[in-house]
């Protein structure tokens, strides 16, 4: 279970990260503004976020399997059709509302639901192991991806996304279960007397659809889920919406090819994939609060630097790894913190929301990174910017207080637990 939903993150993340190599051929092609692409980009993030609530319910309701399946039939219909559009609009269509929508049905929420449901133990391990596919599906595709869009032209690159989430589909269809229960099992490290299998959740589609508005309700009552919101939209506009669409044309501008500058990215990749695991290792050893103030304190610091560098190879090979070892790090100790406060029955939701605030930051940083260029011709202000609320993101966790005990959820006639 854990290397097939490992290798459907992979991929997704390729589908998610490869519109960056993209800015520039799509410039010259259509004329397109670089601000232009960027609110197609803008509105996937958001997309990708607001829909991770409403995933979480789906797979409790339908199954994760058919989740996973359905959700890459739209990605593969969205990739698939845009080979062919030639109007700004089709690129906002495609790329911004049905790619969202279908990313988002899987997101980070099926990391977590798959770590809670399988694993009663090591689950910050895993879930570190499984955010950090994420870098990986960075490692494997956009070098590649650069490449051929240098040689053949970016649909031929966009071609290897789509034949690369179709072969997926098809280990998903042969090997991915909804529970442990399923196969014989019962979640890693737990005990039959402890842990009953859990049971599929009943009801209609509206109270699938109604039970994460419930479960928003009741979150929104503790200040804690209004940190872990908080600090987690700094994340998506210190990583996913600025240098994971941004880092090629900032390069780009400072005369870094682009073959090289998805080489670099791939390097972060490589930090990030051992320091978010590494990160999981820790979130079940130490406290997660302090864990998260080193995190993004270190990333604040490491942007504030990138445009004062001189874009050399040594100056960017220290800012991937200050950078990379917590690009994605933040995910296992903000996910482990869900649940300490709001239990393991409601996590998954819950962080959903919390990662709907993550992708809204990545939306604004993806559509102001893309605006300030235009503007100012240069994306110095968005990064100052992105570091300066890291910063104040460390400061929050520094501040936090102690979590409390989950709470029990106000429940509503009709609506699954």
């Amino acid at each position: 279970m854990v290397a097939v939903t490992f290798l459907v993150m992979l991929v997704t993340a390729g589908a998610v990260g490869a519109p960056g190599v993209f800015i520039e051929p799509l410039e010259r092609e259509f004329g397109w503004r670089t601000d232009e692409i960027s609110s197609a980009i803008a509105i996937r993030f958001a997309l990708f976020g607001l829909m991770g609530p409403f995933a979480a319910a789906f797979m409790n309701w339908l199954g994760v399997r058919r989740v996973v399946l359905f959700a890459l039939g739209i990605i593969l219909f969205g990739l698939g059709t845009s080979l062919f559009m030639g109007e700004v609009w089709q690129l906002i269509l495609l790329w911004g509302v049905v790619v969202g929508v279908g990313t988002g049905l899987m997101a980070i929420v099926l990391g977590a639901t798959v770590a809670m449901r399988w694993f009663a133990e090591r689950r910050g391990l895993v879930l570190g192991l499984l955010t950090a596919s994420s870098a990986s599906g960075q490692l494997v595709f956009l070098p590649l991806l650069a490449k051929l869009t240098e040689t053949w032209g970016w649909r031929p690159a966009l071609g290897l996304v789509v034949g690369a989430i179709l072969a997926t589909a098809a280990v998903v269809l042969a090997f991915m279960r909804d529970r442990p229960s399923d196969v014989g099992l019962l979640p890693y490290g737990a005990h039959e007397a402890a842990v009953a299998p859990p049971a599929p959740a009943s009801g209609s589609l509206g109270a699938a659809l109604l039970a994460p508005l419930l479960i928003l309700k009741d979150a929104a009552r503790s200040g804690v889920f209004w940190l872990l919101f908080g600090t987690f939209f700094i994340c998506g506009v210190s990583t996913s919406g600025l240098l994971q669409t941004h880092f090629i044309p900032l390069c780009s501008d400072y005369g870094v090819a682009a073959v090289s500058a998805a080489g670099i990215l791939a390097m972060m990749g490589v930090f990030d994939f051992f320091g978010t695991l590494a990160s999981g290792w820790l979130s079940d050893r130490y406290d997660n609060r302090w864990l998260l103030f080193w995190y993004y304190g270190l990333r604040g610091l490491s942007l504030i630097y990138l445009p004062f560098s001189d874009f050399s190879l040594l100056s960017l090979t220290l800012f991937c790894m200050f950078y990379g070892l917590d690009w994605i790090a933040t995910v296992p100790p903000t996910v482990k913190l869900t649940a300490e406060r709001f239990g393991d029955a409601r996590a998954n939701v819950v962080f959903g929301w919390i990662f709907a605030g993550h992708q809204l930051g990545a939306a604004a940083s993806a559509y102001g990174a893309g605006l300030t260029r235009m503007v100012y011709l240069t994306y110095m202000p968005a990064l100052i910017v992105a570091g300066g609320f890291c910063v104040l993101a460390a400061i929050a966790f520094a501040l936090m207080r102690t979590i409390e005990g989950p709470r029990q959820p106000q429940l509503v006639a009709g609506a699954p637990a």
